[in-house]
Parts: structure tokens; C-alpha cells; sequence
């Protein structure tokens, strides 16, 4: 059995060791890891323009995280304190009780070609509609490596938008990408039935292209925790989680807040994972104000009866197992073998889980004993850092600083110069 207990008090090497004793990477990916190989030079130039050099970011990772009854080391990619240790600690609390279970509730994507100067749109609208199976054989007809894959192109819907006195007939191209997020693809299929629309309405087409509001590519995550498994007063806290929750969708001030806790986990994997992570923000805030107002992400309600904390946590979710970073950065390449090289709707449900444990950690600091108490020790060590201090006296100069009255960097400095006479 693998040694995870106290994972964070181990040397870089010792958690070398045990993820080796882990078996949980071959021999490539584990020394690919273990010499901290980065993305080279001439690799990042042929990946994007102007590339003057690399830029690196911590890589950690979150051990006996469950998922769907399976357990993960999670990789995270983040700069930012605190998130690895609560998306950790979470994890544990959840692990505890079963894990998280999820539902995928659909793995397409949406494109759109929005067509204007048109007399009469709803006259254009039933067009459309009655020539769906042409265009969508259109549409599969310039990408036939999907289809042959078992995918494609599988269903057409249109609406007719107003804006300032300019309407739109706007034609949804629905496809399933199978592996990939599938941008490319889309927007090829989509410049394909461009020309058709156009022929076939007489309407001028204004742009087609891909739309990262991927209501198609929805996941859910869920957990339930007794509330003896919250610690002391587990009840008490779970009372508070469930109205910080309620607060989150009453006030967009907090839910913007709440939703950037959310977000600390899951772009922390889904940078890690190779993933556009930009694509992901986009899709999941502008979930977030679906019904017209921005709203908390997650709920999170208390069962009296059975005395557990129910956390849920539904979110377009269209990350990829192929294309893009996936299959050219090393770094990935280790992450992807890490949580065992899972195809993309087993990555979404981790993703979504992460982010529902990052949302219980936050809650659970904030209506507990705030959400100071752990950042304040980790704004300590990055002071201390800042101020000089090396590895042997960091802890020290650590302690010393929290116990100063005004913790800043000029303090810092000043307890690092007394190591230095």
C-alpha cells in the first residue's frame, strides 16, 4: 500500500519515491518528471508566434482524490497559495465519504453562422429547417475523418435574433467531436454550410464559428458529506456552508468570488491537462448568468433527515483527450499519464470534481474560522521567500514573522538579516 499520509511534509524526493512506488507512471513519464523536463525552446517557438523563451509555473499534485469510485493523483498548475493544500484537504473530507459521483449529460459542441439581410426570416427559418439533412450531410462531407470515427455533424436548430432593430437568422450546427474540443472542425464544417445558407436563403452570412457556450458538453459532479465528517459542530458548519451558497446566488458581488474559488481548481487542471483553459472560463461564466442574472456556480444544501451536506456543481465541460498541447508538450504528456490517460468525458467529470472540492474548502475556511487563518501562513512564506530567506532558515524566519505585529516585507527582510550577521 502506497505511503500518501503526509504527502505534504515530504521532500521533493520522497514524493518522487512514492508516486514511483505507486506504479502510477512508466519509466518515460516518471523520468520525465523526475528531471523536471520543460517545454524547450524550439517547441514553444513552433507552437505559437514571438517566442522570446518559456514560462514555468508550480506543478503539484493532489493524491487519493475520488472519482466515480476510482481514485486520482490530480495534477494542478497554479502560482497561487493555498489552493493545492484546500482542493487536498477537500478531498480527503469527500474521499471519506464515497467520493464524488457524476453524470455526463451530453459530449457535443456548437457552431453558428449568423445570416442577415434577409426578408422574410421566418420564411428562412422553416427553409432551413426542411433542408436540415442536406446542410448536416454538407457539414459531415468536408470533415469525413469524424464521421468514419463515429462522429459528426448530428443536428441543426435556428433562431431569429433581434438587435437594435438588425435581426439574424442563426443556424446551430451541432456535432459531436468525440475526443477533440473540435474548434477546427466545427469551423470547417461550418464555412462548408456558410456557402449553402447563403445559396439557399439569399441572405449574406456575417461569420461562422465555433461558440465556446458549450450547452451541449454539460457535466455534474456531486457529493454528499455527514456532517460529523466536517469536524467540530459539523452541523453548525454545514447550516452556514448551505447559506454562503444561497448568498452566492442572491448577490453577484459574492458570486463572482465564489465562482473565482471554483475556478482556482479547475483551471489549475485544466492547464495541466493541455486544455484552453480560456475556452473553459468563457463557457462556464457565461453559465453561470444563464438565466440572466451571474449566480454562484455551485449549490449546496443540508439534509436534516439523513444529517449530510449535499454539494452539486453542473458545468459545460469541453476539454479534449487529443489536438492542441495535448500531444506536444512533455509536461502533459506526464499529466495525461498520471490520471491514467483518461478519454475526455472521464477528464471532465475530475475537472468538475476539483472544482466542487475547491468550493467546499473555500466555504468551509469562510463561514468556519475565516478564510485568513490558512493564507496568512502561506503570505508568511512568500514574504519570507521575497526577503531572502533560503530553505534552511525559511520555516524559522516564518514562525518569526507571524508572530510580529505588522507582517510585511520590510520585517521580513529585517528577521532575514539577523541569519546573515
Amino acid at each position: 500500500m502506497n505511503n500518501w499520509s503526509g504527502f505534504y511534509k515530504k521532500t521533493r524526493d520522497e514524493r518522487l519515491n512514492v508516486i514511483k512506488e505507486a506504479n502510477i507512471l512508466d519509466n518515460e513519464h516518471f523520468d520525465l518528471l523526475n528531471n523536471n523536463k520543460i517545454l524547450d525552446f524550439e517547441t514553444a517557438n513552433n507552437m505559437v508566434e514571438n517566442v522570446v523563451g518559456t514560462f514555468s509555473l508550480p506543478f503539484s499534485v493532489v493524491p487519493n482524490f475520488v472519482v466515480d469510485k476510482k481514485s486520482y493523483l490530480v495534477p494542478m498548475v497554479t502560482e497561487e497559495p493555498s489552493v493545492v493544500a484546500a482542493c487536498s484537504n477537500a478531498g480527503k473530507i469527500v474521499e471519506r465519504c464515497g467520493g464524488f459521483s457524476t453524470t455526463i449529460h451530453d459530449r457535443k459542441m456548437i457552431g453558428h453562422i449568423a445570416l442577415y439581410d434577409i426578408n422574410d426570416v421566418e420564411a428562412t427559418c422553416n427553409l432551413i429547417l426542411d433542408n436540415k439533412e442536406l446542410l448536416l450531410k454538407t457539414a459531415n462531407e468536408a470533415y469525413p475523418s469524424i464521421v468514419k470515427r463515429g462522429g459528426g455533424a448530428c443536428d441543426l436548430e435556428v433562431k431569429v435574433l433581434t438587435e437594435d432593430n438588425t435581426s439574424f437568422v442563426v443556424a446551430y450546427l451541432i456535432v459531436d467531436t468525440l475526443e477533440a474540443m473540435g474548434a477546427n472542425m466545427l469551423n470547417t464544417m461550418l464555412e462548408a454550410v456558410k456557402i449553402s445558407l447563403e445559396s439557399l436563403t439569399g441572405g449574406v452570412a456575417l461569420m461562422a464559428i465555433l461558440s465556446n457556450y458549450a450547452t451541449r458538453s454539460l457535466v455534474s459532479s456531486r457529493c454528499e458529506i455527514p456532517f460529523s465528517n466536517l469536524g467540530d459542530n459539523g452541523e453548525y458548519l454545514a447550516k452556514r456552508i448551505e447559506l454562503a451558497s444561497k448568498f452566492a446566488q442572491a448577490d453577484t458581488y459574492r458570486a463572482a468570488t465564489h465562482n473565482k474559488g471554483i475556478f482556482n481548481g479547475i483551471d489549475s487542471i485544466v492547464i495541466a491537462s493541455g486544455n484552453d483553459w480560456r475556452a473553459i472560463e468563457a463557457s462556464c461564466q457565461s453559465w453561470a448568468a444563464r438565466d440572466g442574472k451571474y449566480k454562484g456556480l455551485s449549490t449546496w444544501t443540508c439534509d436534516l433527515e439523513k444529517q449530510v451536506l449535499i454539494g452539486e456543481l453542473t458545468l459545460p465541460m469541453p476539454v479534449a483527450s487529443v489536438g492542441g498541447s495535448i500531444g506536444i508538450n512533455p509536461s502533459v504528456k506526464v499529466v495525461r499519464a498520471m490520471l491514467g490517460n483518461p478519454d475526455a468525458k472521464t477528464l471532465a467529470s475530475i475537472i468538475v470534481s476539483v472544482g466542487l472540492a475547491q468550493n467546499l474548502a473555500a466555504l468551509r475556511a469562510l463561514v468556519g474560522d475565516g478564510i485568513q487563518k490558512g493564507h496568512m501562513k502561506l503570505h508568511a512564506k512568500s514574504l519570507a521567500i521575497l526577503a531572502g530567506a533560503t530553505t534552511d532558515i525559511l520555516d524559522e524566519v516564518v514562525e518569526k514573522l507571524r508572530a510580529e505585529k505588522h507582517m510585511n516585507l520590510a520585517t521580513a527582510k529585517e528577521i532575514v538579516s539577523t541569519y546573515k550577521k
